[in-house]
C-alpha cells in the first residue's frame, strides 16, 4: 500500500540552485520557487511572481465553476487584491503558466484548514461492498428463520432441548460466511497489487468491479495506441513542397524550423514534457537552430497557450530590429483559416485547398500533421492568430505500439467495443485505427467532433451513426463528454482515457476514467479511477481482465462457501425430519466451519482466473453477486453433498456392533472430505476437466493438504477426538467415507460436462 501511495503522489517542478527539478509535493517547503502550466495541480499555496495568461479552477474551494484570472504580484506598490496574485493548494491551472513562491504547505494551507475540519468524514462504500452487505443481511434473516424452524421441529420430535439449542447455534455460526469480507478484501488487494505491477494504478476500489462490466473503451491515439515517440520525418514548404526540406532547408524551411525552435509551452526547451514539442525542437536542432541561441536572438515576451477551441498556440518574441515575431503552430485547418499571406502575396482559396490535400496525403500515411506560420509586426498589440503567413506543413511519425493490435483484438474478443477519439485529423486517425485493428477500410466513415456536436444539437436526430462509428477525429474534450453521454444513454458501460486538464469532466463522467501516467496532467490523474503508468492500451485490457477475475473469484468463493454451509444445514434438517439421531454434533459443525470451509475458500479467492475469461461477454453492471442460476448451483451442490452424507450415515447406523458415535464419525468425515473435494467443482463450465484454474492453483492444493492434516490430527489425538466425540473407523467405514465424499465431485463434474455438451449442441 505504501508503494501505491508513492505512485499516487503529485509531482511538482521547482527551481532550486539554478536547476529545474521534479519533486514530490510533500517535499515542498516555504520559499521554494514552483513552475506551473496548464493541467498542473497547485500543490501548495503560492504567491505568483510571474504569470502568463493564467487561469485557475478554484471550484473545490469556492464552489465557482468559472476559472479565475490570475496576475503576478505588483511591485509598484499599487493597491492589489492578493487573492488574484495567489494560487491555492488543491486548485489547478486551466490555462497559461506561472512562477510562484511557496508561502504555505500542508495543514497550513487554505485547503489544509478545510481538511482538518472534515478529517472525520467517513468514506463511501464500493458497489461490491454494498452487494456483500446486502447478501449477508439476506442470509442472516434466512438462517435465523431456518434455525428457529429446526429448533422447534427438533423439540417437538422429542429431542433434548439443550442439544437442539447448541446444534442450532452451531448451524447459525456455520451458515453465515464470516470469511466473506476477509476474502473479498484480500482478493481486491491482491488484484490491485497485480495491476500495479502491470502498470495500472487503481485510484478507486469500485473501479476494480466496474472494469469487469466495461462494454465500450473510448481511447485516444497518441501514446496509448502509439509509442508516443514522435519524430519529424517530413517538412513541406511553399519553396520546397516535396516534403524533403529538413536536411538543407531553404528560406521558408528555415523560418518553419525557427517556429519549431521557439514555439513551445513553458520556459525551457530542455524540460519539455510533450513528445510532440520535443520532436519539433529536435528537428530544429538538426538544422543547427539551438533553442537557447534562438531564444537569445528572439527573446520571448509572451505565450498564448494551446487552446483546444481554436487548436493553435503562439509565442511572441522581440527581434533585433525592434519588431515583434509571432510564431504559430496548430492544426492545418485552423492555421490555414487564419493565413492571409502566402509566398509574399495574398493567399488564394485554391492554394489553401492544395495544402489541405497535401495534409490529407501525409495523414493517410499515419503522420501527425501540424501547420506552421508566423508574422513580423511593429507592435505587440495584435491578435496572435490573425493575418498570418503560411510557412508549411510538418509531419511527425508516431508508430503504433507493438502490442496495440493484439490488445485491441483481445478487447474485441471480450465483447468490448473499441472507439478511438483523437484530436488529430480524420486521415491520421483512420490510418492508425486500421493499423491496430480498430476499424477496417470498409467500416463506417470517420466522424469529426463537429458532427458529434451537430447530432447532439439536433434533438430529433438518431445517434445511430455515432454508435456505428469507431473513429472520431478533431475531438475536443467537450465533444468527448458528449460521446460518453450518448453511449451511456444507450446502456453502455464506458471506460475513457484522457490526459489533459480539459479531459477531467469526461474522465469523471465515464464509468471508468483512465488517466495517462506519463503524459497526463495532475488534474486528469485526480479525476480518474485508474492511472496507466505506461500509457499503453494493453494495460487497459489487462486491467479489465483482472477486474473480471477478481469478481469471478469472489463469486466462486461465495458459491463454494454457501453450498458447504447449506449442506451442513440440510444434513441436520434431513435427520430431524426422518426421525434419526443427529449426524453432526455442535462441536463437529464448528470444526467443519473453521477448518474445511475457510482455507479452500481463501485459496479460491487467489485464483489466477480462467484462461477464456476475456472471451466472455461483459457482465451486466446491474448483475448481482449471486444470481438465480448461482443459487440453483448452490442448492444443487448442497443437496448432493447432504444426500451422500445421509446415505453414509444411514449405512453406518445399520452396522452391527457399532453405535451412534461411529455413525457420527462416518457422517463427519464424509462431509469434511466431500467439502474439500467440492472445491474442484468450482471450475468454470468451459474449463478443461483436468487442466483448469483450480487444479493449477497451488494454494488450493496447499489448503487441501493443510485441512487433511488437521482432520488427521483430530482423529489421532485422543484429546481432540474425545472433544469431538469421534471414533477410529474400520476399512469398510473408510470405504463408505471415500465413496460418500467423492460422490458430489463425480456427479458435479458429470453435470458440468453434460451441461457444456448440451449448450454446444444448442449452438
Amino acid at each position: 500500500m505504501d508503494a501505491l501511495r508513492q505512485m499516487g503522489r503529485a509531482a511538482t517542478r521547482v527551481r532550486r540552485g539554478g536547476h529545474i527539478l521534479t519533486i514530490a509535493d510533500e517535499e515542498l517547503v516555504p520559499g521554494d520557487i514552483v513552475l506551473l502550466e496548464a493541467g498542473d495541480v497547485v500543490t501548495a499555496d503560492l504567491r505568483l511572481v510571474d504569470c502568463n495568461h493564467m487561469q485557475c479552477d478554484e471550484s473545490m474551494l469556492t464552489g465557482e465553476s468559472v476559472p479565475v484570472d490570475k496576475e503576478a504580484i505588483s511591485n509598484t506598490g499599487a493597491p492589489q487584491d492578493l487573492k488574484t496574485a495567489t494560487a491555492w493548494k488543491g486548485t489547478f491551472v486551466t490555462r497559461g503558466s506561472c512562477v510562484g513562491l511557496v508561502i504555505a504547505t500542508g495543514i497550513k494551507t487554505e485547503l489544509g484548514q478545510i481538511a482538518e475540519v472534515t478529517d472525520t468524514a467517513e468514506g463511501a462504500t464500493s458497489p461490491l461492498e454494498r452487494r456483500l452487505q446486502k447478501l449477508s443481511e439476506h442470509l442472516l434473516l434466512a438462517v435465523l428463520a431456518l434455525i428457529l424452524i429446526l429448533t422447534i421441529s427438533g423439540v417437538l420430535a422429542g429431542r433434548d432441548i439443550m442439544l437442539m439449542v447448541k446444534t442450532s447455534i452451531a448451524l447459525a455460526v456455520a451458515a453465515i460466511p464470516e470469511g466473506l469480507p476477509i476474502v473479498a478484501t484480500l482478493a481486491l488487494a491482491r488484484g490491485m497489487s497485480k495491476l500495479a505491477a502491470r502498470n495500472a494504478l487503481i485510484e478507486r476500489l469500485s473501479a476494480v468491479e466496474t472494469l469487469g462490466s466495461v462494454t465500450v473503451i473510448i481511447t485516444d491515439k497518441t501514446g496509448t495506441l502509439t509509442e508516443n515517440k514522435m519524430t519529424v520525418t517530413t517538412l513541406a514548404t511553399p519553396d520546397r513542397p516535396d516534403e524533403n526540406n529538413l536536411e538543407k532547408p531553404e528560406a521558408y524551411g528555415v523560418r518553419a524550423l525557427r517556429v519549431c525552435a521557439l514555439c513551445y509551452s513553458g520556459d525551457n526547451a530542455d524540460m519539455l514534457r510533450d513528445p510532440m514539442e520535443k520532436a519539433l525542437v529536435e528537428a530544429a536542432r538538426t538544422a543547427d537552430m539551438v533553442p537557447r541561441e534562438m531564444e537569445l536572438a528572439y527573446p520571448r515576451i509572451a505565450e498564448h497557450a494551446f487552446d483546444p477551441a481554436i487548436r493553435m498556440m503562439a509565442t511572441v518574441h522581440r527581434d533585433g530590429a525592434g519588431q515583434y515575431l509571432y510564431a504559430i503552430k496548430g492544426a492545418p485547418e485552423a492555421v490555414l483559416a487564419s493565413v492571409t499571406c502566402y509566398n509574399g502575396a495574398p493567399i488564394k482559396p485554391e492554394i489553401k485547398q492544395h495544402w489541405l490535400d497535401q495534409m490529407g496525403n501525409m495523414a493517410r500515411r499515419g503522420l501527425r500533421v501540424l501547420a506552421l506560420a508566423d508574422k513580423l509586426v511593429p507592435a505587440n498589440s495584435e491578435a496572435p492568430f490573425e493575418n498570418l503567413e503560411f510557412l508549411g506543413l510538418v509531419g511527425l511519425e508516431d508508430p503504433p505500439r507493438a502490442d496495440a493490435a493484439q490488445a485491441v483484438r483481445a478487447a474485441q474478443a471480450a465483447g468490448i467495443r473499441v472507439v478511438m477519439a483523437t484530436g488529430d485529423s480524420m486521415e491520421t486517425g483512420q490510418s492508425i485505427a486500421q493499423a491496430v485493428g480498430i476499424s477496417a477500410p470498409d467500416t463506417m466513415p470517420v466522424l469529426t467532433g463537429e458532427h458529434v456536436r451537430q447530432i447532439a444539437a439536433d434533438g430529433n436526430a438518431q445517434p445511430t451513426a455515432i454508435f456505428n462509428t469507431q473513429v472520431f477525429a478533431r475531438m475536443s474534450p467537450g465533444e468527448k463528454l458528449t460521446l460518453i453521454d450518448f453511449h451511456q444513454r444507450n446502456g453502455a458501460v464506458v471506460a475513457m482515457t484522457g490526459d489533459g486538464v480539459n479531459d477531467a469532466p469526461a474522465l469523471k463522467k465515464a464509468d471508468v476514467g483512465i488517466a495517462m501516467g506519463e503524459r497526463g496532467t495532475e488534474v486528469a490523474k485526480q479525476a480518474a479511477d485508474m492511472i496507466l503508468k505506461d500509457d499503453s492500451f494493453s494495460s487497459i485490457v489487462v486491467a479489465i481482465q483482472q477486474g473480471r477475475i477478481i469478481f469471478a473469484n469472489i463469486r466462486k468463493f461465495v458459491i463454494y462457501l454457501l453450498s458447504c454451509n447449506l449442506s451442513e444445514i440440510l444434513v441436520v434438517a434431513a435427520a430431524i425430519l426422518l426421525g434419526m439421531p443427529l449426524p453432526l454434533l455442535p462441536l463437529q459443525i464448528l470444526f467443519l466451519n473453521l477448518v474445511t470451509d475457510v482455507f479452500p475458500a481463501l485459496a479460491l479467492g487467489f485464483s489466477s482466473g480462467d484462461a477464456e475469461i476475456l472471451q466472455r461477454p461483459p457482465r451486466p453492471k446491474s448483475e448481482g453477486l449471486i444470481g438465480a442460476r448461482h443459487w440453483q448451483a448452490i442448492v444443487a451442490y448442497a443437496g448432493l453433498m447432504a444426500a451422500c452424507v445421509i446415505a453414509a450415515f444411514v449405512w453406518a447406523l445399520g452396522q452391527e456392533n457399532t453405535g451412534v458415535a461411529y455413525a457420527n464419525t462416518v457422517a463427519f468425515l464424509s462431509l469434511a472430505l466431500g467439502q474439500l473435494w467440492h472445491v474442484f467443482n468450482m471450475r468454470s463450465r468451459k474449463a478443461l476437466l483436468l487442466d483448469n484454474q483450480i487444479i493449477r492453483n497451488k494454494l488450493v492444493w496447499a489448503a487441501i493438504g493443510l485441512c487433511l492434516g488437521l482432520i488427521a490430527i483430530a482423529l489421532s489425538w485422543s484429546l481432540i477426538r474425545d472433544v469431538l466425540q469421534l471414533q477410529q473407523l474400520d476399512a469398510k467405514g473408510w470405504a463408505v467415507v471415500a465413496a460418500a465424499s467423492l460422490g458430489p465431485l463425480i456427479f458435479g463434474q458429470a453435470a458440468k460436462e453434460l451441461n457444456t455438451k448440451f449448450r454446444r449442441a444448442r449452438g
